[in-house]
C-alpha cells in the first residue's frame, strides 16, 4: 500500500462485536484471565493494550518497519534508546540537538558513566573523528531543532554499519511522509509523536521502530519495566491523527516553502534556513533523501533580541507557542523562550543568535500567515542589538 492508504489503514481492525470502523479505546487496567495460565491475549496494560498495539502495527507500517514501539512521550523513547548501553560506553551526537535530549544525556545518563560527544555531522569526517573504541551509539536528528541542518544519512549509515554502531535517527521532523529512516541503514528511528503524527496539539507521546527483533525485544522490555507507556486513549487519538498525516504533511510543505520566499524578501530578515532553499548549506542532501522539505522555518532577524521579543509579541494568528508540527501554526524565539536559560556564548556557539526565529507552519492559508507576518512587521521597531545572556 502506498503511504497515504496505509496511514489511513494500518492496524486498523473492524470491532467483531458492532461493526465498528474505528478501533474501540479499551481503556482498561487489567483483563479477566479464562482460566490459570490461560490468556486471551492481554493480561495488564502495562505490558500491552489492544489499543496501543494497533497504533505500534500502524507507526511500524507508516516507516515501513516490522516493530513499534509506543512510549508515554519522546523523551522516554529517547530514555529508552540510551538504556540500551552500559556504563563506559560512549555517544557521537548531532551537535544541533534538542534541548531535551541534551538535558537528558548531559545531567542524567552522564551519572550513569555514559560520555557524548557532540559533532557537527553535516560533515561526516566529523562524526569519524569521533568516535572511540568505546562508542556504541550514533544520534541523528535530520533536519535538526531549530537549525534545520540536513545529515546525509546514507554516509552515515555506511559510517555505523563499518563500525559496528547502533544508528538512533531522530525523524519528527521530516515524519515518514518525507523520509524513512530505515532505508539507509538506521537500526532505531524515534518520533516524538505528539508534534506531525497526531498533528492536533492533544496529546503527548513517542515511538521507537525498527527491523531488528532483538533490539525490539529489549525495547518492550524497558516499555513494560519503566511504564513509560502511552493510555488507550491517547493512542487512539494519535490514530486519529495520523489518517491525515499526508494531508497535513502536503499542505504544511506548501505553505512553508511560500513562506520561506516571502521571508527571504523581507528587509527584516537577515537569512532564512529552509532545506528547500538552495541557499541552505545541505540543500542537495535534503533534496537527494527526503521528498519534499518539510513545514520548519527558521530565520534570522535585524535587530537581535529585542527585535525577535516584538515579533512574536505582535503576532495574531500565529501562535506564541515552544510546541511545533500541528495544524496551527506556532512560532518560537530560543533566546528568550527555549533556550534562554543557557549561557549566551554557548548558545551562540551553537547557532542559536539573539534574533534567531523558529516557525512551525500549519495548514492555515497562506495568504492569511503572509498577512499576520505583515502587520507583525509592520509595528516592529528595529534598534541596535543588545545582548542578552541567560535570563532567570
Amino acid at each position: 500500500m502506498k503511504l497515504d492508504t496505509t496511514a489511513v489503514h494500518a492496524g486498523r481492525k473492524t470491532d467483531p462485536t458492532t461493526g465498528a470502523i474505528l478501533p474501540p479505546i479499551y481503556q482498561t487496567a487489567t483483563y479477566v484471565l479464562e482460566e490459570v495460565g490461560r490468556l486471551k491475549g492481554f493480561d495488564y496494560t502495562r505490558s500491552a493494550n489492544p489499543t496501543r498495539q494497533a497504533l505500534e502495527e500502524n507507526l511500524a507500517a507508516l516507516e515501513g518497519g516490522q516493530f513499534a514501539i509506543a512510549f508515554a512521550s519522546g523523551m522516554a523513547a529517547v530514555d529508552s534508546v540510551v538504556r540500551l548501553l552500559s556504563t563506559g560506553d560512549h555517544i557521537v551526537s548531532v551537535d544541533d540537538v534538542y534541548g531535551g535530549v541534551s538535558r537528558l544525556l548531559n545531567e542524567v545518563v552522564a551519572l550513569s558513566g555514559i560520555t557524548v560527544t557532540y559533532v557537527d555531522t553535516t560533515d561526516v569526517g566529523n562524526l569519524t573523528n569521533a568516535l572511540r573504541p568505546e562508542t556504541k551509539l550514533v544520534w541523528i536528528e535530520t533536519p535538526t531543532n531549530p537549525l534545520l541542518k540536513v545529515t546525509d544519512l546514507d554516509a552515515v549509515g555506511r559510517i555505523a554499519r563499518e563500525h559496528g554502531l547502533l544508528l538512533g535517527v531522530d525523524s519528527t521532523f521530516a515524519t515518514p511522509c518525507l523520509l524513512r529512516p530505515l532505508e539507509y541503514g538506521a537500526d532505531i528511528v524515534i518520533h516524538s509523536t505528539t508534534k506531525y503524527l497526531s498533528g492536533h496539539n492533544q496529546i503527548i507521546g513517542g515511538a521507537c521502530i525498527t527491523n531488528d527483533p532483538q533490539l525490539a525485544e529489549k525495547l518492550q522490555f524497558l516499555q513494560k519495566t519503566v511504564g513509560a507507556v502511552p493510555s488507550p486513549f491517547d493512542c487512539w487519538l494519535t490514530l486519529l491523527g495520523i489518517k491525515t498525516l499526508p494531508l497535513r504533511v502536503e499542505r504544511q510543505c506548501r505553505n512553508a516553502r511560500a513562506l520561506a520566499d516571502y521571508l527571504a524578501a523581507s528587509p527584516m530578515v537577515d537569512r532564512v534556513l529552509y532545506p528547500g532553499h538552495s541557499t541552505h548549506p545541505q540543500h542537495d542532501t535534503a533534496r537527494a533523501q527526503q521528498s519534499d522539505f518539510g513545514g520548519m522555518i527558521t530565520f534570522e532577524l535585524k535587530g537581535g533580541y529585542e527585535t525577535g521579543v516584538q515579533l512574536l509579541n505582535y503576532l495574531k494568528l500565529i501562535s506564541l507557542a515552544e510546541s511545533l508540527g500541528a495544524v496551527e501554526s506556532m512560532i518560537t524565539h530560543p533566546a528568550s523562550m527555549t533556550h534562554k536559560s543557557v549561557d549566551r556564548e554557548e548558545r551562540l556557539q551553537r547557532g542559536l543568535t539573539d534574533g534567531l526565529v523558529r516557525l512551525s507552519v500549519g495548514i492555515e492559508d497562506v495568504g492569511d500567515l503572509m498577512e499576520d507576518l505583515d502587520q507583525a512587521f509592520a509595528q516592529v521597531k528595529v534598534a541596535a542589538p543588545v545582548a542578552h545572556g541567560a535570563l532567570s
